[in-house]
């Protein structure tokens, strides 16, 4: 029997002494007049399946206008959601990477996607959109297994353990050497599988304020640092799980990440003051990048929308014909090979070509030789939208 005590305050994080061996086997001449420490002090996060979430009426009243609104935004998109659901959700895993420093054009993007691995940070953005992707397919199943699963398809190809919980330290800070004097030290690796088998209890519920209930699971989550890297990515791919398993966002990825975007300090700090036990600044924090993200997502859907009907005039497609459904698939999949739109709806290869090359002479694509990937049809169009969506969501206003 779970008993909750929602007026209780909510826990800051314990510590304990770890010691940290030498990785040496006899002190240097320099460590003889200036020993260096050798413990410090790991998190011990407090356990919260069982809590109850202490909200004052105010915070309680932004986070339920938050939830309002995220549950609006999804319903307005109704039949349209089948071309906008991809590149919001490439938006959303491109701003998560973004606050990781990870920056990459939309083309860029969406050429690794189909192959080419020349540019790092477009290949590591195009790893989080797997990650989302598989948050959204598990949202029905949320376990520490499937948290595994997200990361596995994020670090996929890395040498950072996919999946796995870490077996070392990590911790947030300017050296390398050691965790003496970081800024933040995770809990010790033998804590992570109970610490997460906790939180995905607490993400489960469903007598929680969900909004409040997701932002606490998510700073949880990065206080746990389970994995070796690629904690803050996945952290917020679970933001969309829960988002998406408690029927908020039906059928869209809202991108939520852009707006904790327009003020990574904030966020940041928001993760600071939950650690000490106060869980208002990141409640509000997601509930002010919620409607953020609404917004700029707005002015995306917007301009899609302006684009599709511009392509319709100038292309004049017979509703459900061939023609009609190329101009679709590069709405939503603006970079793309002949044999990857052929595949893709069903088209026998030869008879895709005088549809891309009317495309191509109309301006509505262009067409491009690519490294290692042969010739690619590019929707400018869409693809400039995409970066103009990146660019609103790094400035702090809209």
């Amino acid at each position: 029997m779970i008993s909750l005590n929602p007026s209780a305050d909510w826990p800051p994080i314990g510590s304990e002494t770890v010691e940290w061996p030498s990785r040496y086997a006899a002190p240097s001449a320099l460590e003889r007049y200036s020993p260096r420490p050798t413990s410090y002090r790991a998190a011990v996060p407090p356990l919260i399946s069982e809590r109850g979430i202490p909200l004052s009426p105010q915070l309680a009243a932004l986070a339920r206008a938050a939830e309002n609104e995220l549950i609006r935004f999804d319903a307005s998109l109704n039949d349209e959601m089948t071309g906008f659901a991809p590149l919001l959700l490439r938006s959303e895993a491109a701003a998560s990477s973004q606050i990781e420093h990870l920056m990459a054009s939309a083309r860029a993007v969406l050429t690794a996607e189909i192959g080419d691995t020349s540019k790092r940070n477009a290949t590591e953005i195009v790893g989080n959109t797997r990650a989302m992707q598989s948050a959204l397919e598990l949202a029905g199943q949320l376990s520490p297994d499937s948290v595994r699963v997200m990361h596995r398809e994020l670090m996929r190809g890395t040498n950072h353990t996919p999946g796995q919980w870490r077996t070392e330290p990590v911790w947030i800070g300017t050296s390398a050497r050691s965790p003496v004097g970081a800024s933040f030290i995770a809990p010790r690796h033998e804590r992570v599988p109970e610490l997460m088998d906790d939180v995905m209890a607490f993400a489960r519920r469903d007598d929680l304020p969900v909004l409040a209930q997701i932002a606490l699971a998510h700073a949880q989550f990065e206080t746990i640092h389970p994995f070796t890297d690629g904690n803050g990515r996945t952290g917020r791919a679970l933001v969309q799980a829960m988002l998406r398993g408690k029927d908020i966002t039906r059928s869209v990825t809202v991108p939520v990440s852009a707006g904790l975007l327009t003020d990574v300090s904030a966020y940041h700090d928001a993760l600071t003051s939950y650690r000490a036990g106060d869980l208002e600044p990141i409640v509000t924090q997601l509930a002010i990048a919620s409607d953020d993200a609404i917004r700029n997502a707005k002015i995306l859907v917007a301009k899609l929308r302006d684009t599709a009907a511009a392509w319709n005039e100038k292309a004049m497609p017979r509703q459900g014909s061939q023609l009609a459904q190329v101009l679709e698939y590069a709405a939503r999949q603006p970079v793309f090979t002949a044999a990857s739109v052929a595949a893709n709806l069903g088209i026998a290869a030869p008879n895709i070509y005088p549809h891309l090359h009317r495309l191509t002479d109309l301006g509505i694509l262009k067409q491009k030789a690519e490294y290692k990937i042969g010739q690619v049809w590019r929707a400018d169009d869409v693809l400039a939208s995409l970066d103009q969506f990146a660019e609103r969501a790094g400035r702090r206003s809209l």
